[in-house]
């Protein structure tokens, strides 16, 4: 969670003005949207990783810089948050997981979004490709679609008796293209199975 809190700081760093450019002219206040798809539980530690690390390239929270976060849970909310964040009309909008960074990319095509973490950025339609992300939408993918195979092949390892794997799909929005069994393509689909292990989704 540290890497992907200071990777997202160091992409903000190639948006926002390094406020030292702006030394000799009035202080300015950038203003980032946070847009957190999950409950506020499990951010305080990220959120601390976060401020270190925008604080460390000059934005201090207070001084020269606004947060604005918000938790959603559902679809919906998700959607209301994004809409209620881009009329503050940020600098940046932030997203925590793919989801958030759908809302946030139906909601505006102008303010830069970064997603911290998506399985399938293009899949998802969040970007036109890893090397050429286009539009307003950029960020971190923490997977691959030859990823799902790997992750079993380890799992065998440690577990060699294991047969049955669960696969628990993410709280907000689709399950990912390339999740452990994909039907459409038959390489990968046989590269998560064997005849002793099968992968159900459930």
């Amino acid at each position: 969670m540290r890497l992907i809190g200071l990777a997202v700081v160091l992409i903000l760093g190639l948006i926002l003005v390094p406020p030292t450019l702006e030394a000799q002219q009035a202080v300015r206040t950038y203003r980032i949207a946070v847009l957190v798809a999950g409950p506020a539980a499990g951010f305080p530690p990220i959120n601390a990783v976060f401020k270190q690390g925008l604080s460390e390239h000059g934005y201090v929270e207070g001084k020269n810089l606004v947060l604005e976060v918000r938790f959603a849970t559902t679809p919906e909310q998700l959607a209301q948050d994004a809409e209620a964040l881009v009329r503050l009309n940020p600098d940046v909008i932030v997203a925590s997981v793919t989801p958030a960074a759908q809302a946030a990319k139906n909601a505006t095509k102008t303010i830069p979004i970064i997603f911290s973490a998506s399985s399938d950025p293009v899949a998802f339609g969040l970007v036109a490709s890893l090397a050429r992300p286009g539009g307003n939408v950029t960020g971190l993918s923490n997977a691959g679609p030859d990823a799902s195979g790997k992750r079993l092949e380890l799992l065998k390892e440690v577990l060699p008796r294991v047969s049955r794997v669960a696969v628990w799909p993410q709280l907000l929005g689709p399950v990912p293209p390339h999740c452990l069994l994909r039907r459409q393509n038959p390489q990968r689909r046989q590269a998560c199975r064997s005849p002793r292990r099968t992968a159900h989704q459930v």
